[in-house]
């Protein structure tokens, strides 16, 4: 009797996550990228809770604490850099701004990439033209590759999937009216280990945060009624970001100096809040079902922890399509509670006016613990709302 094979769409987090389960399995498992590699740029995320947990299991906690990015904690600073206050990093799995595990996206990537690609196929710059599901397997046609057969599919893309349409035709993004621009910029001496971030007035914030690999990474952030940015050509939005934060202080000319050559990575955030997550033998996985924004916290552990739900209800049983609907059932609810994002979020955050930033900041204030300086609850996601199931699954 064959294995049964199943085709992963993205290798970003989620799909790598699920390939390394199943390749256990004996599954044989096929990963398409439309990128033509693996991308191993990308900014700070974090790891909480069930997601930690997970790590656990796969036998890669060691291996991801050993890439910390080395912040230390998060001060909010004001136009000439004093601080304002302070937070220190997570000592635990869950809490703090900074958690306890910060990494690089690209480099969690590499990480699952290297552990899940002995056994999976990875094929890089094609991605899913058509999807035709008879109720057997489903027939996939590749815009270049040649046509394949599956037993299942599993689209583990980003929140604006091109392929998600394939199986849900009507799937808004719910916009947040946040655009985040993220670069790459070269470290000088006054950048220290802190994550230190400026909030300034009219819906606009700039940040800074350490890496560990020489570099420093820097955020622009802007809340707009203007639809639509994030599909600007970088000379466009270049222009659009020297003009809106012509007049921030701190750092901000600094960041704005880098637009011509650092790496860019520009989005609008949003959430993806879908009815389902499956049609036939067709999943969605990570942010592609479930998307709830960077502010959730929770991207990085959401996308880890559905890849271990997904590959332990596809193991015991024997149809996938049972397999999915008890995927969506034990992890609706946790998704659903990360995308209810604290009272307030992110717009509480992103103030109009400089006095309704002195009103946060107090408030900012008054949430420090005195004697620990830890974030209060604002900052602590939660990441622990939902019992991991012990499936049978074989860790490294």
């Amino acid at each position: 009797m064959s294995s049964p094979s199943i085709l992963i769409s993205g290798a970003s987090i989620a799909g790598p996550a699920l390939a390394f389960w199943l390749t256990r399995a004996g599954w044989e498992v096929t990963v398409v990228e439309r990128f033509d590699q693996l991308r191993d740029e990308g900014q700070n995320i974090d790891v909480r809770g069930v997601g930690r947990e997970v790590l656990r299991r796969m036998g890669l906690e060691q291996a991801v604490l050993a890439a910390h990015t080395r912040e230390t904690g998060m001060d909010f600073v004001d136009e000439q850099g004093q601080l304002v206050v302070s937070y220190a990093a997570g000592t635990d799995d869950s809490s703090g701004g900074t958690a306890e595990v910060e990494i690089l996206r690209g480099q969690l990537g590499r990480i699952l990439y290297d552990i899940s690609s002995p056994g999976a196929g990875y094929v890089f710059g094609d991605q899913i033209a058509t999807l035709h599901d008879d109720g057997h397997g489903v027939d996939v046609e590749f815009h270049s590759g040649p046509a394949r057969r599956f037993d299942a599919v599993v689209i583990a893309e980003g929140l604006r999937s091109r392929t998600r349409s394939l199986i849900l035709e009507d799937a808004p993004v719910h916009e947040l009216g946040l655009y985040l621009a993220y670069l790459t910029i070269p470290r000088i001496d006054t950048d220290d280990t802190r994550w230190r971030w400026l909030i300034s007035d009219r819906g606009r914030a700039a940040w800074l945060r350490p890496d560990n690999v020489g570099t420093t990474r820097a955020s622009l952030s802007m809340y707009s009624p203007v639809r639509g940015l994030d599909r600007l050509d970088r000379a466009d939005l270049a222009v659009v970001l020297r003009e809106t934060f012509a007049d921030v202080g701190w750092e901000t000319p600094r960041i704005l100096a880098a637009l011509e050559d650092a790496p860019l990575y520009f989005e609008a955030l949003g959430q993806a809040r879908l009815p389902r997550w499956s049609s036939g033998r067709v999943a969605l996985l990570g942010d592609a079902a479930y998307c709830a924004s960077p502010i959730s916290g929770l991207g990085t552990t959401l996308a880890l922890t559905g890849a271990y739900v997904l590959a332990g209800e596809l193991l015991g049983h024997a149809d996938p399509r049972a397999a999915f609907a008890r995927y969506e059932e034990v992890m609706r609810p946790f998704a659903e509670r990360a995308q209810q994002l604290a009272p307030g979020r992110p717009g509480r955050l992103y103030p109009d006016t400089k006095e309704q930033r002195a009103q946060l900041w107090a408030e900012l204030r008054g949430q420090t613990l005195p004697q620990e300086g830890q974030a209060a609850a604002w900052s602590t996601p939660p990441a622990d709302a939902l019992t991991l199931p012990d499936y049978p699954l074989k860790p490294r």
